[in-house]
């Protein structure tokens, strides 16, 4: 394979037959609620092979609207909204604090997916977040205890030890806390579910909030 990245783009396909499947979408089937159909969409995608589903783009602005981008995992979704973690601290948590309002896209190529989100963020209750973060993995808890994310490090040895020193702790204390480490839940004003289609007639069915827990439902051209 060659190192020139023109040839490489042209060389790349999407969605291709062998690796996907496009399902259709029947936007007059769809439910009122979006995440009844975001529950139905995740669960297919994990049923057709999907790698790291769970995977999401988070997006935020700084104080100044700057924007920036990063992959975080989803913690649930609900009527609440849909959650992700991170420390209150860190770069994200400053955007959040400063302008608590996001987005979030989730692609599932294997299926031709996605689904678009934006709307406002809040921080949920302090034990919330205590439990989400100890009914994970021990290395997530290593991670959150090392701390620091988004700080300037000063060398690789320097992470070395903080984190020997966390998975040591997060073995020794499986309940350790993490003050800085926040859940919280962005409650969707849009939600846009995209379906691919082979003939390039793709469905995207929109869902905006009109008041309280009722939603309007439309199509957008692809």
């Amino acid at each position: 394979m060659g190192t020139d990245l023109h040839v490489l783009l042209r060389s790349l396909r999407v969605w291709d037959p062998a690796v996907t499947e496009l399902p259709p979408l029947d936007p007059a089937g769809a439910p009122g609620d979006p995440v009844e159909l975001f529950t139905r969409w995740f669960a297919e995608a994990v049923a057709a092979g999907e790698r790291e589903p769970h995977t999401v783009t988070l997006a935020t602005a700084d104080a100044e609207g700057l924007p920036d981008a990063r992959i975080v995992m989803l913690h649930g979704a609900d009527a609440d909204g849909w959650a992700f973690a991170t420390h209150a601290d860190s770069r994200k948590g400053r955007h959040l604090a400063a302008r608590p309002y996001a987005a979030l896209v989730f692609y599932w190529p294997v299926l031709g997916r996605q689904v678009r989100l934006r709307g406002p963020v809040a921080v949920a209750p302090a034990e919330e977040a205590r439990a989400d973060l100890h009914a994970r993995s021990t290395g997530a808890l290593a991670a959150a205890l090392t701390g620091r994310q988004s700080a300037e490090l000063g060398s690789p040895d320097e992470l070395a030890r903080a984190s020997e020193a966390a998975w040591e702790r997060a073995g020794r204390e499986p309940d350790a806390p993490v003050a800085s480490w926040t859940l919280y839940r962005l409650r969707p004003d849009e939600v846009e579910f995209f379906q691919g289609e082979a003939r390039r007639r793709h469905v995207r069915l929109a869902y905006r909030r009109t008041d309280g827990d009722a939603w309007d439902r439309r199509l957008l051209w692809p």
